[in-house]
C-alpha cells in the first residue's frame, strides 16, 4: 500500500475540482451499494488513504499483506466521502461512517471509474503513448522537445519527469495509477495542454494503469531480457504490451522493427500502423520497413541521423545525444507525431538541418567538463541497453571505456550474469558496486553480476567498490584525458532504496564532485542537488556504524 515519504513527488489534481454524484456514478456503473448516497458529491478519487483529499473515494484493494478496507475508517476520517472496494473489502469497511460502494474488481474498474470522475473520458488532448523495454523514456521525452518546437503546449508522464505545459514534476512511478492518471490529464486539459506524451510500461498495462484511455498514437521500441520477476517468461512479458495495439488502447501506431519482437507487433497490431527501422542496429537489418533512419554522423554532443520515406521523403537532424539507438528513438517520435496529424512540411520545417531541442534527464547524460575524462550517467538496466550504450560511447571515445554499474534488488535477478557478461564484453576496465539493494544483501548481488563478468572474460580488469559513492571516486582514479565512464543505472534518479527507505542520492553530482575532487573542470548542475554536502563517500548506508 502506498504510504507518505518526504521523498515522495506530489500526486497532481486539477485546479478545480470535479463535482460528481456518488448516486449517479451507481447508476453509471450499475454497482451495489451499502449506505446512503443521497446528495454526496465526489471532488476525486484515489487508491491511496496517504495522498486522499477531503471529498475524494478511497478505492480499497487487497494487497500483498493487507486489504486496503482495513483503512477505511482512517480514510472517513480525512475526509473520504464513499469507500469503493469488493465484497470482502465491504465487510471490512462496514461501519466506517461513509457508503461503501461495492465492485468486483476494483483495481479492474479503476480506470474507468476515474475517467467518469474527472470527466477524461470526452475532450483530452492529443495522447501519445510509447511501450518496449528500452527508450520508452527517451522516445517520451524526444515527443515533448519536438512538440515544443512546433510550438505545441505539451504534457509529458514519464518515468523521469511529468511536465504540463512547462512546469517540470519528479515521477512517482514509470505510469501512475489509474485515478492519478486521470487527475493528472484533467490538470493537463485545465492549463491548455495541446498533445501529451505518455511512457506506457507493460505493468501499466497489465496493472490497469491506463484503463479509460484510448491513445491516438502508440509507439513500439523493442524488446528484450527484463522484467522476469513479473513475468513467467519473455513470452509472457511480449503479450503484456500487445493490448497498446488494440483499438480498444489506442487508434494509430509506430512500430520499430529494430528487435525482432517489432515484426511480430506489427503483424499483430489491430490498429492501422506504419513501420520504422535503423539498420545500423537493428537485429535483422534486412527486414523492409515504411521508413528508415540512417546514421550521419556520431559526436559527443549529439547522433546526426537521416529519416527517410520508401516514397522518397527525408530529412536530416541531430538528437543531442550519443548513441544510434537515440537516432531510432527520435525517428520513431518524429513519425508519432507525423501519425497523430502534425505535417509532414511542418516537422520538416522545425527539423530538417538542425537540432532536436530535448532535454533527456539521466540518459546517456554527459555530466564532465571539456577536459578529463568524459563521464556519461544512464539509466538502463538491462543487459540490451547496456550493449547498446557501451558500443555508443565507445564511437565517440578516443581512449579506454570504463564501465561502472549495479543492479537492482527485489527485481529480476536472471539478468545478473548478462548484465555483467555485456558490461565486461563493452568495456577496458569494469567496476562492479550498489544500485537499489532494497531488501536484498547487496553483497550477494554484486558476486552474481562478478561472477557473470569473469565468466565471459577472466582476464579482464574487474574492481568491486561498495558503495557507489566510493566507486565513483575510485573510477576517476583509473582514467584519465580521453577515456570515458559510463555509469548504468541510476540515470536521473535522485534516491537509492535501501532496506524500504528512499535514501538522497545523485550519481550527477556525486560524478561531479569525483571529477572537481581529481582536479578537473565541471559544469555547473542544470538539475537540483538532492542532498547535503555533509554526505560524504565514507557514509555507507547500507551498514550500520
Amino acid at each position: 500500500m502506498p504510504t507518505d515519504s518526504p521523498h515522495l513527488p506530489p500526486v497532481l489534481r486539477p485546479e478545480h475540482p470535479p463535482q460528481r454524484s456518488l448516486a449517479e456514478l451507481v447508476d453509471r456503473f450499475a454497482l451495489h451499494v451499502d449506505g446512503d448516497v443521497t446528495d454526496v458529491t465526489l471532488t476525486g478519487i484515489t487508491l491511496a488513504t496517504a495522498d486522499l483529499r477531503p471529498g475524494e473515494a478511497f478505492v480499497a484493494i487487497r494487497g500483498v499483506n493487507r486489504h486496503g478496507a482495513e483503512l477505511a475508517a482512517t480514510a472517513a476520517e480525512k475526509g473520504a466521502v464513499a469507500i469503493i472496494t469488493d465484497a470482502a473489502g465491504a465487510t471490512l469497511a462496514a461501519g466506517c461512517g461513509v457508503p461503501v460502494v461495492v465492485v468486483d474488481d476494483p483495481r479492474a474498474r479503476l480506470g474507468a471509474l476515474s475517467a467518469w470522475v474527472y470527466r477524461t473520458d470526452v475532450d483530452l488532448p492529443l495522447l501519445l503513448g510509447t511501450t518496449g523495454t528500452n527508450g520508452k523514456t527517451s522516445v517520451s521525452h524526444l515527443l515533448s522537445g519536438i512538440l515544443d518546437q512546433l510550438g505545441v503546449v505539451s504534457g509529458l508522464s514519464s518515468t523521469a519527469e511529468r511536465h504540463i505545459a512547462g512546469e517540470v514534476i519528479v515521477s512517482r512511478l514509470t505510469t501512475p495509477e489509474a485515478s492519478e492518471f486521470h487527475a493528472l490529464l484533467a490538470l493537463m486539459r485545465e492549463r491548455g495542454v495541446e498533445a501529451v506524451a505518455v511512457e506506457v510500461s507493460a505493468q501499466a498495462l497489465s496493472r490497469h494503469r491506463v484503463d479509460g484511455i484510448v491513445f491516438d498514437v502508440a509507439g513500439f521500441t523493442n524488446l528484450s531480457h527484463d522484467h522476469l520477476d513479473d513475468y513467467a517468461d519473455m513470452a509472457e512479458y511480449f503479450e503484456a504490451k500487445m493490448p497498446l495495439f488494440r483499438p480498444d488502447r489506442s487508434r494509430r501506431a509506430v512500430i520499430c522493427l529494430d528487435s525482432a519482437a517489432g515484426v511480430d507487433v506489427a503483424a499483430r497490431s489491430e490498429v492501422p500502423a506504419i513501420t520504422i527501422i535503423t539498420p545500423a542496429i537493428a537485429d535483422h537489418p534486412e527486414t523492409p520497413a515504411d521508413w528508415t533512419v540512417d546514421i550521419v554522423d556520431e559526436r559527443q554532443d549529439g547522433t546526426e541521423f537521416t529519416l527517410r520515406h520508401t516514397d522518397g521523403r527525408s530529412l536530416t537532424t541531430t538528437v543531442p545525444v550519443i548513441g544510434r539507438h537515440m537516432a531510432a528513438n527520435s525517428g520513431l517520435a518524429i513519425l508519432m507525431l507525423l501519425e497523430g496529424g502534425y505535417s509532414w512540411e511542418r516537422l520538416v520545417e522545425a527539423l530538417d538541418g538542425g537540432r532536436i531541442d530535448a532535454h533527456l534527464p539521466g540518459r546517456t547524460q554527459r555530466v564532465s567538463g571539456d577536459d578529463g575524462p568524459a563521464v556519461y550517467v544512464d539509466f538502463g538496466h538491462s543487459p540490451d541497453a547496456f550493449e547498446k550504450t557501451l558500443a555508443a560511447v565507445r564511437r565517440v571515445t578516443p581512449g579506454r571505456v570504463l564501465m561502472l554499474f549495479g543492479a537492482d534488488g527485489d527485481r529480476d535477478a536472471t539478468k545478473r550474469h548478462d548484465m555483467g557478461r555485456t558490461a565486461v564484453e563493452g568495456s577496458d576496465i569494469l567496476i562492479v558496486t550498489d544500485h537499489h539493494p532494497r531488501h536484498e544483501n547487496p553483497d550477494t548481488i554484486r558476486a552474481t553480476l562478478l561472477e557473470g563478468a569473469r565468466r565471459a572474460r577472466p582476464d579482464a580488469e574487474i574492481h568491486e567498490y561498495s558503495p557507489p559513492e566510493r566507486a565513483i571516486i575510485e573510477a576517476v582514479k583509473l582514467v584519465g584525458e580521453g577515456d570515458a565512464i559510463l555509469w548504468a543505472g541510476p540515470g536521473h534518479q535522485d534516491y537509492r532504496d535501501i532496506r524500504g527507505v528512499r535514501t538522497p542520492y545523485s550519481a550527477r553530482e556525486l560524478s561531479r564532485r569525483a571529477l572537481r575532487d581529481a582536479g578537473w573542470s565541471v559544469p555547473e548542475p542544470s538539475w537540483p542537488v538532492p542532498y547535503p554536502d555533509d554526505i560524504t563517500p565514507s557514509s555507507d548506508p547500507e551498514r550500520p556504524a
